[in-house]
């Protein structure tokens, strides 16, 4: 049995030798921070140095899911030991809502709160731990109203945080009624925690001319401004926010980082010092929305191979108390509702409910995992009925010919390889022996059983909101050779910044060393889009390119000028120009250009083409390209506890060129540790009062190194450069394998299954915790005693 740095290096043993110039572009190198992370010299928001005045910040909560606030007494808040400032919502100087796209959010309650935990007012103290003392002493009465707290009740009472929604192709009724045969079923999905190391932080500074330094740990640095910039009603360019580094984002900072710099802010306006406020992990849990829970249905109709003739399929997503973000996750879930199938009469419906919980919010897939979930229980379903094995049910389901390649939202599924991705594991797996081999394992033990799943993945790739698709760039080459990089994206781990520093080394073809990469800051790059929607290397690395391109062309110019040559007789290779017959180093080069007086700094810009959605016809083409990849889990469960083990999974992802196969195996690696943890260990539990009960670490499972498959093994499909002009043909990686962990869940119900000899199908909702388990195992011996 190999371990995973065995895998590692067996994945990796092709691409270490493969390089396109001393950039390195597809070649393996480490992330640019490791180092640091490892020996703990990375520097993050709550490591900087504290200075002289400043304040810590801390939340009063509410402690009620929906009510009016009939009276506040804070006076014993402001009289506590250290207590600097106090702030409601009266203290606002600008604007009360902080929404990110639709109004719903505001930064402290108005009147009213809607679930436990909402932000009523805000201290600043001389300590962490006097504030947070001092906010228990206030004194709040309230007139409770009903509250919302599933989404049964939010359906039954229409309540919704954006309007329903539906995309429809075909008369799908119609061709459920005339198939040979029909099913329906249900499914509820649930939720999942962000938990990343580095909990929510801001830190406010107080600047000249009222304006305002913000350290935030947001994927979102351009939308932080603009909040801090209306809370206090003061113009953007007098607002500065910086980001180096997150210990871990995953969506949770995408939006919900805003209102904590918000609070910051707004307290350090009003005490005119620095502010820290630093979430204690069970307040962050309480007070930030989580990925979506769902609640889906569907009902098809199929002929006698499995092949789908019409479906509908209703999505039901759990937004919490605001908009937030929830009408594009749960258009999101619709779009992936196919995931990799061709669905000819389909009817795809998303309700976007309201309840009285901390409003949801992105989360890795953004919407696109509790899609598909509904489509690959319907597989699953589709196999036992017809008793045939569900890979067989899936890869005659597959997009695949001219006349089944568009999707239900009408977008051609363009250069499509998943037949043969999925071929390609069938047989490194071998898939169709460890079936035989399962069965007879089965059939010869009454209480352990073995299951088995080949489950793929299609994920489109761009923001679904137009405008998003965008990204800039600053470089800037000194006189000794060496670049500064400055992007809107923001690093959390994911490699980010390695990857785009690769890219601008490879257009210099210099070594990469020598680019330095420096904090995301918005008096840099102006006017970014989020580090989301698994688009960062896609739209910063071409913006970087753009702008290491306009400085290589002013170059070369130069060099023709000077030296009195044709451009095709300027060469930049292995850390040196040739200019015809004369040899520099690149700083050498580099101070000849800046004696001849050549600009050695650009902007770069880039928009992604083609895309566009017309959400009125419900037709477009929302992606700029498809994700592809497949896993193969095997698991044994126990039939008398529900207690279960993965023992071995494979994974073929197509990353299209790698820029680096390094960090995105360790991406691949990751997405699906997260993406098991969501479908098996990780339960949200709420009481019937809406309180958070799964609020801290001992209460709530991420994934251990000891759930991981014993047997791992990771590979990219061999170098296939993505069709579309993307940065140097790569493909995004970021999302996409985190839903490769549906592969454990129809394992796990393969093995179910496997008690009933395979004729029924078992309802399994997520997590799919060991009593889960246990319920499914017995709910099938009680169909089998019937």
């Amino acid at each position: 049995m190999r371990s995973l740095i065995e895998i590692n290096k067996t994945n990796l043993s092709d691409t270490n030798l493969r390089s396109v110039g001393l950039g390195g572009v597809g070649r393996s190198k480490k992330h640019e921070s490791a180092e640091k992370h490892v020996s703990g010299e990375a520097i993050y928001i709550d490591d900087r140095p504290e200075l002289r005045g400043q304040l810590h910040a801390a939340i009063g909560q509410s402690s009620v899911a929906h009510a009016n606030i009939k009276s506040m007494d804070l006076s014993a808040v402001s009289a506590a030991e250290g207590v600097i400032a106090v702030i409601t919502v009266d203290n606002v100087p600008g604007h009360t809502d902080i929404g990110p796209v639709f109004p719903g959010d505001p930064v402290l309650a108005i009147g009213k709160v809607e679930y436990v935990g909402q932000p009523i007012f805000a201290v600043a103290a001389t300590s962490h731990d006097l504030a947070n003392r001092a906010v228990k002493l206030a004194k709040i009465e309230y007139e409770e109203l009903e509250a919302v707290l599933s989404v049964k009740d939010a359906l039954a009472k229409q309540s919704f945080v954006r309007p329903p929604y539906s995309m429809k192709r075909g008369d799908s009724e119609t061709a459920i009624a005339n198939a040979e045969h029909q099913l329906s079923g249900e499914i509820k999905v649930g939720g999942q925690e962000h938990f990343y190391l580095e909990g929510q932080i801001s830190s406010a500074e107080p600047t000249e001319e009222g304006g305002m330094l913000v350290f935030s740990s947001s994927q979102h640095p351009s939308e932080v401004q603009k909040l801090v910039a209306e809370v206090l009603d003061i113009p953007l360019n007098i607002v500065v926010v910086d980001t180096r580094r997150m210990g871990g984002g995953f969506g949770g900072k995408e939006t919900q980082a805003a209102p904590w710099a918000c609070i910051a802010a707004l307290l350090a306006n009003e005490s005119k010092r620095p502010v820290k406020l630093k979430l204690n992990r069970s307040d962050d849990m309480c007070m930030t929305g989580k990925r979506h829970p769902f609640e889906n249905d569907y009902t098809v109709g199929f002929d006698s191979k499995g092949q789908i003739k019409g479906i509908n399929i209703n999505v039901n997503g759990n937004c919490g108390y605001s908009p937030d973000l929830s009408d594009a996750i749960v258009d999101r879930a619709m779009f992936h509702s196919d995931n990799a199938y061709y669905l000819d009469q389909a009817t795809v419906t998303g309700n976007r409910c309201k309840l009285n919980t901390v409003s949801h919010t992105a989360y890795r897939g953004f919407g696109g995992p509790q899609g598909m979930m509904t489509i690959e229980m319907v597989m699953d379903d589709i196999a036992r009925h017809l008793g045939k094995d569900p890979l067989e049910i899936r890869k005659i389901n597959l997009y695949g010919t001219e006349d089944r390649n568009e999707t239900h939202y009408h977008q051609k599924v363009e250069h499509n390889k998943i037949s043969e991705l999925i071929a390609s594991l069938e047989q490194s797996s071998d898939y169709r022996v460890r079936r035989e081999s399962i069965n007879l394992f089965n059939r010869e033990n009454t209480i352990l059983k073995k299951g088995i799943a080949l489950t793929p993945v299609k994920f489109g790739i761009s923001f679904t909101v137009q405008h998003l698709n965008q990204a800039g760039a600053l470089v800037h080459v000194y006189t000794d050779g060496t670049i500064h990089l400055n992007h809107g994206g923001t690093e959390m781990g994911q490699g980010l910044f390695t990857k785009v520093a690769q890219i601008v080394a490879e257009e210099f073809q210099v070594d990469v060393d020598t680019v330095g990469v420096s904090a995301t800051r918005t008096d840099k790059v102006p006017n970014t889009s989020p580090t989301a929607a698994s688009s960062g290397t896609d739209l910063n690395g071409k913006a970087a390119q753009a702008a290491a391109k306009i400085i290589k062309q002013r170059l070369i110019e130069f060099a023709c000028e000077k030296y009195n040559v044709n451009q095709d007789e300027v060469i930049f290779a292995e850390s040196q120009v040739h200019v015809g017959v004369e040899r520099f180093s690149f700083a050498e080069f580099v101070q000849q250009a800046y004696m001849g007086r050549v600009g050695l700094s650009a902007t770069g810009f880039y928009k992604t083409p083609k895309i566009h959605y017309d959400r009125a016809t419900g037709k477009g083409r929302p992606f700029f390209y498809y994700s592809t990849g497949a896993a193969v889990s095997e698991v044994l469960i126990d039939t008398l506890t529900g207690e279960y083990k993965l023992l071995r999974t494979d994974i073929l992802h197509d990353v299209g060129h790698s820029l680096n196969p390094a960090i995105d195996i360790g991406q691949i690696e990751g997405a699906f540790i997260q993406g098991m943890g969501w479908l098996t260990t990780e339960e949200l539990v709420w009481n019937e009062q809406g309180r958070l009960l799964s609020n801290n670490p001992a209460t709530y499972k991420i994934p251990a190194i000891s759930d991981a498959p014993a047997d791992f093994r990771v590979n990219l499909v061999p170098d296939d450069p993505n069709r579309e002009q993307t940065i140097y043909n790569s493909k995004a990686v970021g999302e996409p394998p985190f839903m490769l962990g549906i592969s454990v869940w129809s394992a796990l119900k393969d093995a179910i299954s496997s008690v009933s000899d395979h004729r029924l199908s078992p309802a399994l909702d997520t997590p799919a915790t060991p009593e889960r388990v246990l319920w499914a195992v017995e709910s099938m011996k009680a169909s089998e005693l019937n």
